[in-house]
């Protein structure tokens, strides 16, 4: 099925749905094909203001959910069971489910649906919000490819699609799910820096966040390994390689890799 004709409903509408749909309808998908259902008066409001007048969005199931081509499942994971059960006769083997809720399995989201369901399961990250996110995407049981490259196809219009075997879901939570927040707390130290040594904060708080993206960009479009681009900035003897021996001292380096391997261990613990 090609994107542009695919029918989308959102079970909850917060804001990882909100970020879903505004980037499908903004290249892909007309927004009169997208509905939602959330018993939240506040979130179906946002979600319809954010992504356009045209989209149906209810307290529960309706026939927009029923006749959708593919579903996302965008509600917490504590509340998917009791969910599903209640969204159960609604659903049908005809329709591709997507599960965005951190932490449940394919196997457990498979029992909850009704039989014969295609599903896959997607860990994306806030940035989605901003079409700039990284997404991980993993096939269930009867998925097909086709229901894999028109989940991919969608996805990329929120940002980077990686498809991964299901049991490095927990790896992708740790590094770009979690990720975001580990960046806020690097740009957040960055600042501190530049206040500390003389800069306004708000000027502080724009180059150490533009930094980021331009060093992100100059690796996603170099395709060089992140060392070979630190070594051409570093001379010897200069500033940089004074600034590095300090990361280094205070294992900036080590408590990175043990923050994507917590939150990694975490995510396995949830689910």
């Amino acid at each position: 099925m090609k994107p542009h004709h695919v029918r989308i409903g959102f079970v909850g509408t917060g804001r990882m749905a909100t970020a879903l749909a505004r980037g499908f309808t903004r290249e892909l998908v007309p927004t009169a094909q997208i509905c939602g259902v959330d018993p939240s008066e506040v979130s179906k409001q946002a979600f319809r203001t954010a992504v356009g007048k045209d989209v149906v969005v209810s307290a529960a199931a309706d026939e927009h959910l029923k006749n959708s081509d593919v579903v996302f499942l965008a509600v917490k994971p504590q509340m998917m069971q009791s969910v599903l059960e209640e969204l159960g006769p609604q659903l049908t083997p005809d329709q591709l489910i997507v599960s965005v809720a951190a932490g449940l399995t394919i196997s457990r989201l498979e029992s909850w649906l009704p039989a014969g369901s295609r599903l896959i399961r997607v860990m994306p990250n806030t940035p989605c919000l901003i079409g700039k996110g990284a997404c991980g995407v993993s096939r269930g049981t009867l998925a097909s490819d086709a229901d894999e490259q028109l989940v991919s196809t969608l996805l990329s219009s929120v940002g980077v699609v990686e498809i991964v075997a299901e049991h490095l879901l927990d790896a992708v939570t740790g590094l770009s799910g979690s990720g975001p927040a580990y960046v806020f707390q690097i740009i957040e130290a960055l600042s501190d820096g530049g206040v500390k040594v003389g800069l306004p904060r708000d000027m502080a708080i724009r180059l150490a966040a533009q930094t980021l993206v331009g060093a992100a960009e100059m690796v996603l479009q170099t395709g060089e390994h992140p060392a070979a681009l630190k070594d051409a900035v570093t001379s010897p003897g200069g500033t940089t390689i004074a600034a590095l021996h300090e990361m280094e001292r205070g294992g900036v380096r080590a408590a990175l890799i043990s923050a994507v391997e917590a939150s990694t261990q975490r995510s396995g613990e949830l689910s």
